[in-house]
């Protein structure tokens, strides 16, 4: 059989290692492989499906980014988009589909399977709010860049004794923020899940500056909520194919770094992270859980299954359908956001 690949949605670390264990293990079954480029418009446009050989996927493991590009395009938007999407791949002899990719990808993996097209998905999201899996392709190497840069930036505001803003991603779940928070120290961590006001901000600073502690580290994940802000957010804003706002334009980190000043007198800078988390070779569990994942979505798919979707899960692989994983926002529970209180 002929299996494809497609890797949709913002490209993510470790997305290489799992185009190659997908190829390689096919491969090794006797199968053919085609690569689907960019993303589900590769499904839509013609000229964009090719042939992948043993050549094409060798030394690409280490490689951030993805070999076979992205986009963020929603077949379910356009005219007959599913139908049109079935029939390209058929025309290109692909009898079954591996899209990798986060909640928006593999909903329209779902409704693939729905249709009658075989297909079995690989999670991958740096914000790791996928239901059902403990590992997303690229969040373990995004945390990584955020503790990182904690780390570089505790010496600059300890030396001029500045509040640091340090903005993550996060767009409805604050995972990146979160455990990148924890792990290099932040001295306050603002997520989506849970509100806070600005006067809370304020509060903190000051008994900070009481304390003797000259200086603040606060990471705030982009999707975030501050009340006495959001006004200052209003007007329209611009949004991708599946209908989310493009965050990056939002300016979280700076419209509070500025509040912050105006509040308290305390000097005050804000780094914006951005794409350096999408960036940069993966990480070791990023490789190794992209490779076991992705060799267990080709098994899955020669031995006829489909609309399902390898996970990790108590430390092992298992298999739940697509559906359940895009059921529901994987949102940080409240008694580990609490563990970030002890460090106030």
């Amino acid at each position: 059989m002929r299996i494809g690949i497609l890797t949709g949605g913002g490209d993510a670390p470790g997305l290489n290692a799992a185009i190659r264990a997908v190829a390689r293990r096919a491969f090794q079954l006797g199968h053919q492989v085609s690569g689907v480029k960019n993303g589900w418009a590769g499904c839509l446009e013609e000229g964009l499906i090719d042939e992948l050989t043993p050549a094409d996927v060798r030394g690409i493991l280490p490689l951030g980014g993805t070999i076979l590009g992205t986009s963020r395009t929603n077949p379910s938007k356009e005219q007959n988009g599913i139908p049109r999407v079935i029939r390209t791949l058929r025309h290109h002899g692909v009898d079954g589909l591996v899209p990798i990719g986060g909640d928006d990808t593999l909903s329209v993996a779902a409704k693939l399977h729905e249709a009658g097209f075989r297909t079995v998905g690989v999670p991958k999201t740096i914000d790791n709010d996928l239901s059902a899996t403990e590992f997303c392709i690229g969040f373990d190497t995004a945390v990584g860049v955020v503790t990182e840069a904690l780390d570089r930036l505790h010496t600059t505001a300890s030396a001029h004794h500045r509040v640091m803003v340090v903005e993550a991603m996060g767009r409805d779940a604050g995972w990146v923020a979160l455990m990148g928070g924890i792990a290099g120290g932040a001295d306050m961590i603002i997520i989506p899940e849970f509100e806070v006001p600005l006067s809370d901000v304020v509060a903190h600073l000051y008994r900070r500056r009481g304390e003797g502690k000259l200086f603040s580290i606060i990471i705030v994940a982009e999707g975030a909520h501050i009340p006495e802000l959001e006004r200052e957010q209003g007007g329209e804003s611009e949004k991708d194919a599946f209908g989310h706002v493009r965050l990056a334009k939002r300016g979280i980190g700076d419209i509070l770094a500025s509040a912050i000043e105006h509040e308290t007198g305390f000097e005050t800078r804000v780094t914006v992270l951005g794409h350096l988390q999408r960036g940069g070779s993966p990480s070791p569990v990023d490789r190794i859980w992209a490779t076991r994942l992705g060799v267990a979505a080709v098994e899955l798919i020669v031995n006829g299954q489909s609309g399902v979707i390898p996970i990790r899960r108590n430390g092992d692989v298992e298999v739940v359908p697509i559906a359940e994983v895009v059921a529901q926002t994987r949102r940080v529970p409240k008694e580990l956001y609490e563990l970030t209180q002890v460090f106030v």
